[in-house]
């Protein structure tokens, strides 16, 4: 196309003119002699002309089918699975789960603790909730409190506002700290008052006393009980147990008036308490300081061993160590609550002391996690087989705790282990579908039943360790604004799953029915991460895993249900020590399994971690692509497409020219089908890298002209396969359209470059021969009559130079002007 023909407006095309078509290179060829002008000739041979004509139309219109998005089929009102929001859902969710820990590192499988050094971890999942029994509290351990504890923000305000009402209601998460902060307060107003005598109490839990029963102790007790702290910590999630309301708390603060007394009253925040906190007497009791927290730890574990002097030096080596990024993967916690942070000083100083290996340091730091994820299930419904107790004096009638109200904490966890880094709501909807399933399964004859406007979603992130911030969500492949909800530490989440999946295996029937409902979820953004928590947990049993999870919906009818069950079995496929089993099970799909199961198996192997190779992949999706007619060849073909985003695109190319020139039609299909199918999906369709990869920062590029651009020793190759595509009958057409597609992404709609590098990479390789720019030239000047998206004629022109070389510009120059 010279210049002055792209300038000049060009003649009105004949509506019967083809583009000019390739000479034939192979069997593929075959069908482009019957696309050539023939001679008049007698009436019998004008019906065959026609008949052909219809047939080569009905070819095109086959092959066009087949280049159809697979995971279009069957979708019905939810619209179609999103490639990209999927893709991008799938690496989330392996980066939430694998942060290059062993999860299983921490056996609590046979033991009740763990021994790490002089470290005692207490695992007893028998022992009782409350854990602390009555009495006095020994002075002795006041004054350790003392040199050892680290005022939290807002400490004052906590302590000024229990010497003026002499009662406090202190909220909290558990392992915060809150009981430390209530003692200390008690210890601090009480110092001056209470003789020689014991002087905090700290009151029995189990007792049934609650704050009536203290209200009546203060109040009846001798002169010798002047000046005491009390401290009571209210299990209000127990059945039968109900929040003490105004009244009482006023009669109690009067009795500890009237003694010259003081009271802290430690509860959880919950809905349950929220009255309690929100009242005149309710304050929260922040987190104590964590890196204050550890270096006081430490230096108080340091100087029982040295003295002063020496203990500095080691002070600093510590907090070198501590900031090791071995050891702070190791932890997998933002942020250490007190008795993690004890722990973690502890660890540091005996390894510093040489007391405790580099191993056994990180095995330790790992068990943190674990720890928690323990101690919040441990014995959850257990205040279900109690029966409720009436508080003493209370004329109210007790209540059983619904089981709702008791696993919701719990399912929250488990929703955000799994879909935690979404949105706010998808983990809170998924934590309430599952709350449902758990209560079902605890008690079948009872509908659960769960308050509407009882949620505190403040109090969700503090109970499990989360937070949220503003973030990007997926909503019909657009991203909005969104909030979004994070485990406070990486190795949560892994910890999390383990410790239901290992410890409780009642808990497996509700959690695979949740997993199963999550993956009929039409946002991927939630079905795929679903998918990749339910093949962690399939690694860790997977005869359990299989058997209800994977092979289930393997079989399906549902694009979506597939696409669940081959994520969840390449994410086994991830693990070396199941891999060889997910290698053989796929191909045996891909040989002897029904329709649904070569569809998924097709998935699985397009991730590339199902078959040992690429080849075995590839000859796989080209048994599953050719079988019965091809009618799985769309499915074969999208997942040819995923193979060439890998390292070993040029494995993928050979077969791919390799089957473009073998005698059975299905295979010349599958490879049409591929190459065409790789103009029209996008990099981030495919692609598992992050940006800042040559690949991954063309997201929004057409693959082949991603590729082109980013391996240029691969650039002739893809050049020919779509040369090919162009030249024969059955897949002209839509080649053209995918060539004109690429075309128009040469530049932004802003002006702004695009895709301009790949095409000037893959263009001249494409019209090396005249009849191939001829052709171009026909496409473009067919893009600039086109009524809804004329394309000028300065783009058109800046897209011909992009294909003609240099030595062909002066050649044109020289025939043109001599």
């Amino acid at each position: 196309m010279a210049d002055e023909a792209v300038v000049e407006r060009p003649a009105e095309p004949d509506p019967r003119q083809q583009p000019p078509q390739s000479q034939p290179q192979d069997k593929l060829g075959d069908e482009n002699a019957h696309d050539i002008d023939s001679p008049d000739g007698s009436g019998s041979e004008d019906d065959e002309a026609a008949e052909r004509e219809k047939e080569r139309e009905r070819a095109a219109d086959r092959f066009k089918d087949l280049t159809r998005d697979p995971l279009a089929e069957e979708q019905g009102e939810d619209g179609q699975t999103d490639l990209a929001a999927a893709t991008r859902a799938r690496r989330s969710g392996q980066r939430l789960l694998t942060s290059g820990r062993d999860f299983t590192s921490f056996d609590r499988t046979r033991i009740g603790q763990a021994h790490i050094g002089d470290i005692n971890v207490s695992l007893d999942a028998r022992r009782p909730a409350g854990a602390m029994r009555g009495g006095p509290v020994p002075e002795e351990e006041l004054r350790r409190l003392r040199r050892a504890y680290v005022e939290p923000e807002g400490y004052v305000r906590l302590r000024r506002a229990l010497e003026s009402r002499r009662l406090l209601v202190l909220g909290g998460a558990p392992g915060t700290g809150r009981t430390c902060t209530a003692l200390a307060l008690l210890d601090e107003v009480t110092r001056d008052g209470a003789g020689d005598g014991d002087r905090v109490h700290r009151k029995d839990p189990g007792g049934g006393e609650g704050v009536r029963g203290l209200a009546d102790e203060v109040s009846g007790g001798d002169g010798e009980r002047h000046g005491t702290g009390y401290l009571l910590e209210l299990a209000l999630d127990r059945p039968g147990t109900l929040p003490p309301d105004e009244m009482d708390l006023d009669r109690l603060a009067s009795a500890l008036a009237g003694r010259s007394a003081y009271a802290v009253i430690v509860v959880s925040v919950g809905s349950a308490a929220n009255p309690l906190l929100a009242g005149r007497y309710g304050m929260i009791c922040e987190p104590a300081p964590t890196d204050e927290l550890v270096t006081v730890r430490l230096r108080e574990r340091l100087e029982e061993e040295h003295g002063g002097a020496e203990s500095a030096g080691l002070l600093d080596r510590a907090a070198l160590l501590s900031e090791d990024p071995e050891i702070t993967e190791a932890v997998g916690l933002a942020e250490l609550r007190p008795a993690e942070a004890e722990l973690f000083a502890s660890l540091l100083a005996e390894h510093l002391l040489g007391d405790l290996s580099r191993e056994k340091l990180l095995s330790g730091c790992r068990s943190l996690a674990a720890v928690q994820a323990y101690e919040w299930f441990a014995g959850v419904d257990r205040a279900l087989a109690a029966p409720p107790v009436p508080a003493v004096g209370d004329g109210r009638t007790p209540v059983r705790s619904g089981t709702a109200a008791l696993f919701h904490p719990v399912a929250f966890r488990i929703a955000l282990a799994v879909l935690g880094g979404g949105s706010h709501s998808a983990v809170s909807a998924a934590a309430h579908l599952l709350t449902w399933e758990l209560s079902v399964q605890s008690d079948p004859d009872s509908t659960p039943s769960r308050p509407l406007f009882c949620d505190d979603p403040e109090s969700d992130l503090a109970l499990s360790r989360a937070r949220s911030d503003a973030g990007a969500v997926d909503v019909a492949g657009a991203e909005v604004a969104g909030k979004l909800i994070f485990y406070r530490g990486s190795a949560l989440p892994a910890a999390v799953l383990a410790e239901v999946w290992d410890r409780h295996f009642p808990v497996r029937a509700p959690v695979v029915r949740w997993l199963r409902l999550l993956a009929d979820d039409p946002r991927a953004d939630v079905s795929v991460r679903a998918a990749v928590a339910a093949g962690e947990l399939s690694v860790r049993d997977f005869e359990h895993g299989f058997t209800e999870l994977v092979r289930p919906l393997a079989g399906t009818s549902s694009p979506r249900r597939r696409v669940f069950a081959a994520t969840a079995l390449d994410q086994v496929a991830g693990h070396a020590s199941h891999r060889r089993a997910v290698t053989k099970l796929v191909d045996d799909w891909s040989r002897y399994g029904t329709a649904s199961l070569r569809w998924t198996a097709a998935m699985a192997l397009g991730f590339g971690r199902a078959a040992d190779t690429v080849d075995d992949s590839l000859d796989a999706l080209a048994r599953i692509g050719v079988r019965d007619e091809g009618k799985q060849l769309a499915v074969a073909s999208l997942n040819v497409v995923r193979l060439l985003t890998l390292p070993e695109a040029g494995t993928v190319l050979r077969r791919l020219r390799a089957w473009a020139d073998h005698r059975g039609a299905e295979y010349q299909d599958l490879a049409l089908v591929t190459i065409v199918r790789l103009a029209l999906t996008d990099v981030d369709e495919v692609l598992d890298d992050e940006p800042g990869t040559p690949l991954g920062d063309r997201g929004d590029w057409p693959l082949l002209l991603a590729l082109a651009a980013t391996r240029p020793e691969v650039t002739g190759r893809l050049a020919d396969l779509f040369r090919t595509a162009l030249g024969t009958a059955r897949s002209r057409d839509v080649a053209l359209d995918a060539l004109e597609t690429l075309l128009r992404t040469a530049a932004r709609k802003d002006g702004g470059v695009w895709t301009r590098p790949g095409l000037a990479a893959l263009l001249p390789a494409l019209t090396t021969e005249e009849r191939d720019r001829r052709r171009l030239d026909w496409l473009l000047r067919r893009m600039m009559r086109d009524q809804d998206r004329p394309l000028t004629a300065e783009q058109a022109s800046a897209l011909w130079w992009l294909a003609v070389p240099a030595r062909q510009r002066r050649s044109d120059e020289e025939e043109n002007h001599g």
